[in-house]
This record gives C-alpha cells, structure tokens and sequence, in this order.
C-alpha cells in the first residue's frame, strides 16, 4: 500500500513567524481529503463531466464495433479509465448509456416500457404515438440531427440500426411471440424512420403539420400488421 504524503504547506505558514506574529498550524485534513489528494496524484480521471464525456466516446466506439448486446459496460469503463459503477452513477446502466451515446430524448427500457402498457391490438398505434410525441417535443431538430450523423458517419448508423431492430422492435417481437422477428423488425424500422424523414426533414406536407392521433390511427395499423400477424 503506497504512503499518503501529506500535503506541501504554503511558504508562509512554513516560516513559522511573519512580523512576529506565530502562524497558526493549517486545518487538519480528514482521511477522506487526503485519500482524494492521493487519488488525483496518481492520475486518477476526477468523477465529472470529463467522466462522462470520456464514457461516452468509449461507448459509442464500443457498440459500433459490437452491438448493443455485443457491448460490455467493464470494456467501456475501462476503455474510459473509471470504474464501472461510473456506468450506473452517470447514466443508470447499460440503456442510459446507450440513449446518451445516441444522443436519445428517452431511455430505451422507459420506451418499452411505455409501448407495452396497453391492448396488444393497440400496439402499432402507440408506437406512432409515442414516435411522434417524443420527436415531436423537441421540434424534430434532434431527429433530424440523428439522421445527419447517420448520412455522414457509419458508427452513427450501425448504432442506428441496433437501436431500431434489436434494442427496440425485436424486443416488442418477442413479447408479442411473433415469429421471424428480425424480419418484423426491420420492417417496423423502415415504417418509422420514413415517417420521421417525411415529417422532419422532407416536411411534406400535411403530413408534416397533421396531429399526432391521426397520424397514430392512420399509420398504427401497418406497424400492428408488422408485428403480429402473418408474413407473407
């Protein structure tokens, strides 16, 4: 175990005497203060934003080489020089690191969470919903933003795609027991992300300024026949 070596006093409280007057002996350090002093000494990354902006480039860089599920919190972590507790302290786990790396404006689990409360003959409508409103509170400006980093960079896209077909719909697939899951996937995808490019980049209208019930009514029913009923 190394030493903790005791802080360098200022020069004038070395001196001992200034204009005869004695200095007072400086404040005693708690074992918490000096254990931090050591700690900052040996280089350690202090637990702030540089914690978590350096938790965030390992984490994009690890899901674009391997996936949401290929992904390891302890290889992040370590790829940030922190603890993997820093994981859950900043970002509440595994998904709220994912949401943040992506720049999301709501954790993947609080999403399903949200789909899955309700009538499974009421899922595709819900999912345009809550698409929509979510998009939608923001102005589109941040979907749109997404969409600019996926045109531009492939990590950006391959954590597009593991976001849209196995963090999401292959996950709603498997709840719902549907069979080939990968392929209803994708197609719940290409429903979803054409919508967003029609309503917020493209704008066409009125698609782009109709409310978000008749959008859910109209849409929601491609993306219930997706997910639970028969393939061709």
């Amino acid at each position: 175990m190394c030493a903790i070596v005791p802080p360098r006093l200022p020069a004038s409280a070395r001196s001992g005497c200034q204009d005869g007057q004695v200095s007072p002996p400086p404040p005693e350090q708690s074992a918490v203060e000096l254990a931090a002093a050591g700690e900052r000494r040996r280089g350690r990354r202090p637990a702030g934003q540089d914690t978590k902006d350096a938790l965030l480039a390992a984490a994009r860089a690890e899901f674009s080489a391997h996936g949401y599920q290929g992904a390891r919190v302890r290889s992040i972590a370590s790829a940030a020089g922190v603890d993997a507790a820093m994981v859950n302290h900043w970002f509440g786990g595994k998904e709220g690191l994912f949401a943040a790396a992506m720049d999301l404006p709501i954790n993947p689990d609080v999403l399903l969470s949200r789909l899955m409360d309700g009538a499974r003959e009421d899922l595709g409508e819900r999912i345009v919903r809550t698409f929509l409103t979510v998009w939608d509170g923001s102005g589109g400006g941040a979907f749109v933003a997404l969409l600019r980093s996926v045109a531009t960079h492939e990590q950006a896209a391959r954590m597009l795609r593991e976001f849209v077909t196995e963090v999401l719909f292959r996950r709603l697939a498997d709840v719902v027991g549907a069979d080939r899951p990968a392929l209803r996937a994708s197609l719940c995808g290409s429903q979803l992300v054409g919508l967003g490019m029609a309503r917020y980049v493209i704008k066409f209208e009125p698609l782009a300024s109709t409310d978000i019930a008749t959008l859910a009514r109209t849409i929601g029913p491609n993306l219930q026949r997706y997910l639970t009923e028969p393939l061709p």
